[in-house]
This record gives C-alpha cells, sequence and structure tokens, in this order.
C-alpha cells in the first residue's frame, strides 16, 4: 500500500466493510475497476452494450435496476475527465435494505494503490478482492524456534504471527541407558540431534520458501544456547534462506507462544516494522498504568476530555473500533441528548425513540464517527495517533479491556 495516513487507512478499511456487507436480490450490484490507463470512451460504450443485453432479463424488477445501475454509472462517467493515477473503482447497484425494499446506492473509491486490470463485475454482492487484497501488509518474515526436543516454524506475516508446524525429537536424553558404552550412546545422541536439525530445515525450507520472495524480507531464529546456533552452523535450511537469516535470539519457550517472544527479542531487527511501533505504544501506556502515575486515560469520555485540554501525547485507538456519537432532539420541548453507540457493519441506523419529557417522537440530529471525531482533536492538540491492530496480545487487550480506546498523557490532569 503506498504511504497513507492511519486515518485514511482506517477510513478505507471502513468502507469496504460498508460494502462487503451490502446485498442485491439478484444479480444487481455493479462493481467497475478503471486502471489509470483506461480510455473512457471504451468503458462508456461497453456500459452501453450492458444496457441494452440488460433489456433481455425476464425479472422486471431485475431488469429495472440493473438498467438504473449502469444509466448512474454512464451519468457518473460523464463528470469524469480522466481516469486518476491508481485507477478509480465504481461501485452502484439497487441493495436490499429489507421489509422488501431497496434502495440504489453508489460508492466512489479511488484506491491506494494503483489499479492494473480493468473489470466489469455484476453480481448479488459488490466485488472487493482487489481492494481487499490493498489491506494487507504482504511483509513476511520466517520465524523459527528450537531446541533439542522440539521446534515450531512459523510466520509473522504484517502483524499477525500464525504457527504452521511443530516438530518433536526422538534425541534420547544425556542419561545412557545400561549396556550400552558412552561412547556409542554419544554417537547416536549426536546422530539424532542431526536428523532432528534436518526435519527442522526440510520442514522450514518448505514453509519458508513457498512465501513470494520479493514478500520475504528474512528469517529469525530463537531458541536457547547452544541450539540455535548448532543448527545455524549446520546450514540446515534451503541456501537461498540462510542469505535472509536476520539474527540469532535468545527464547525460553519453542512451542507457539515461543513465535511472540521470538517477535520480541528481535525488535531492534524490526524497529521500522508498524507492528513494533504499535506495541511499543501500547506497552508505553501499560507501564504507566501500572506505575499509577496518572499520566493515563482510556474510554471514551475520559480521552475526550483531556483531548479537549489539550493534554494527550499519545492517542491509542483501535483499528477494530466502531463507534458512532449520536445527537437526537425533540423538536416539540427543544430536549436534546447525546449518545454513543457501537455499532457493526449493516446494522440499522439507531432509532431515535421518544422524548423523555413530553412524549413526542425525537429525531437524529446529528450522528458522528467516534474515530473521525477524536482524530480531529488529536490534530489540533499535536498529539500522535497510532491505529491498533488487534493481531497481536496487547492489541487484542486494548480493544477487549480498554474498549479501543486510550492514551498516555502529557502529565497528570487528574481527569
Amino acid at each position: 500500500m503506498t504511504e497513507q495516513s492511519a486515518h485514511d487507512k482506517y477510513e478505507f478499511k471502513k468502507k469496504l466493510e460498508g460494502l462487503r456487507d451490502k446485498r442485491g436480490r439478484s444479480t444487481e450490484l455493479i462493481s467497475i475497476y478503471l486502471p489509470p490507463d483506461k480510455q473512457i470512451f471504451d468503458v462508456t460504450n461497453q456500459l452501453k452494450d450492458e444496457h441494452g443485453q440488460a433489456a433481455n432479463i425476464k425479472s422486471k424488477l431485475t431488469r429495472t435496476n440493473v438498467q438504473g445501475a449502469i444509466e448512474s454509472l454512464l451519468s457518473r462517467l460523464r463528470y469524469l475527465d480522466k481516469v486518476p493515477e491508481n485507477g478509480i473503482v465504481y461501485f452502484t447497484g439497487a441493495v436490499d435494505i429489507g421489509a422488501n425494499k431497496t434502495s440504489m446506492e453508489s460508492e466512489v473509491i479511488v484506491p491506494p494503490d494503483p489499479i492494473t486490470v480493468y473489470k466489469y463485475h455484476c453480481d448479488s454482492s459488490f466485488y472487493l478482492e482487489p481492494l481487499d487484497d490493498m489491506l494487507k501488509d504482504k511483509n513476511t518474515f520466517g520465524l523459527l524456534v528450537l531446541d533439542r526436543r522440539e521446534a515450531t516454524v512459523g510466520l509473522l506475516v504484517g502483524k499477525r504471527i500464525q504457527a504452521f508446524r511443530n516438530l518433536t525429537s526422538t534425541v534420547p536424553g544425556k542419561q545412557r541407558k545400561g549396556g550400552q558404552s558412552a561412547h556409542r550412546f554419544q554417537q547416536l545422541r549426536l546422530i539424532a540431534i542431526h536428523e532432528f536439525y534436518k526435519r527442522i530445515g526440510d520442514a522450514a525450507s518448505d514453509i519458508f520458501m513457498a512465501v513470494d520472495h520479493k514478500d520475504l524480507k528474512g528469517v529469525l531464529i530463537g531458541g536457547p544456547s547452544p541450539t540455535k546456533e548448532e543448527f545455524y552452523a549446520g546450514e540446515f535450511l534451503h541456501h537461498e534462506l540462510l542469505k535472509k537469516i536476520l539474527g540469532l535470539f535468545d527464547t525460553g519457550y519453542t512451542d507457539e507462544s515461543g513465535l511472540s517472544e521470538l517477535v520480541n527479542a528481535a525488535e531492534d531487527k524490526l524497529k521500522d516494522l508498524e507492528l513494533m511501533g504499535e506495541k511499543n505504544a501500547v506497552r508505553a501506556f501499560f507501564k504507566e498504568l501500572i506505575a499509577d502515575s496518572g499520566k493515563i486515560a482510556y474510554g471514551e469520555a475520559q480521552v475526550r476530555a483531556n483531548l479537549e485540554i489539550n493534554s494527550v501525547d499519545v492517542l491509542l485507538l483501535s483499528e477494530d473500533l466502531r463507534a458512532e456519537r449520536v445527537t437526537t432532539k425533540c423538536s416539540v420541548c427543544g430536549y436534546e441528548n447525546k449518545w454513543t453507540r457501537r455499532w457493526k457493519p449493516g446494522e440499522p441506523a439507531p432509532t431515535a425513540g421518544n422524548c423523555p419529557k413530553c412524549g413526542s417522537s425525537l429525531e437524529v440530529t446529528d450522528v458522528t464517527d467516534i474515530v473521525d471525531e477524536f482524530s480531529e482533536l488529536a490534530d489540533k492538540s499535536n498529539a500522535k495517533l497510532i491505529f491498533v491492530s488487534t493481531d497481536f496480545d496487547e492489541g487484542s487487550q486494548l480493544m477487549n479491556a480498554f474498549g479501543g480506546i486510550a492514551a498516555t498523557l502529557r502529565y497528570n490532569t487528574g481527569i
């Protein structure tokens, strides 16, 4: 993905979530991807042909909806002088909104990465796969933790650690069985260790070599000494992978939890990754929390109050945070109320209910995305904004235990 602000990435992800949830009753939703070198004249000609072919659709309702979507696209394309540098994507169609009703909806996205292939797609859902791929962080690191009894092979893909293989050995302990000479026993043990290392190397090579070589940025090896040094010196990995080894790191575990330990131990090698920036920011928050310094805030009300007085140093928002600030008002007696609701894509708009003072119907007068509001407040107060993934333990804890909103402060405000 080309360089975007954290907030731009959040907005892009949120748009895709909203589009993913929309459904048509039949093949009534149109997705059209225009690469930068596509001639608009050619696209309008194809759409006119599609409009003519849609006249053959047997269902009158489907025919009307498809032709209406194509007409909407043609109307939009009239105002497009030139396709943007990264291309442009149009989504249009009759979306099922329940109660036997549909709504003609349109969305236009200028993607963060270039579109390379022209695509016209008509289905009961919008075609999002090329844009979903742009969300993925493809930077990948091979992870291997081992000792003489166990090894685990995994990958760090973007911000997610994935375990792929766990191997156990048949290496005998140092205590030899009765009747065996010490020398013979030691030879058998060394052979078993060598065979286990070879199994580990084969398994790791298979997994790491399956990653696109452009995406595999390095290999990290962890475990107790001298095991990892023996494995490295023996060159048990594929020769192409040996060139990508970034270092050997001490870890106490060689199971799946050892992979997380390895990533933390290799922090200096991974310091430029977004993942480490997020981890360090969350750790700083937890450190102040444990110290009871008063230099933190969490939850919507506390963080908003500190943002308003410019005391926030670092604002932490979970990538999975979906919340809206809703303002309702009574047109009869003037009663007004603001409240926050957590939402998920596809949920119906909040119902205003009745006025608690006079019983009249309340109207929703404003809906503000909490992330948009807090991002703007952070901008004004020069606070650093970090969006935190839930793909690692601390990020998941931020979302689940603190509601996805937290901050470290410049000083103790007492709020």
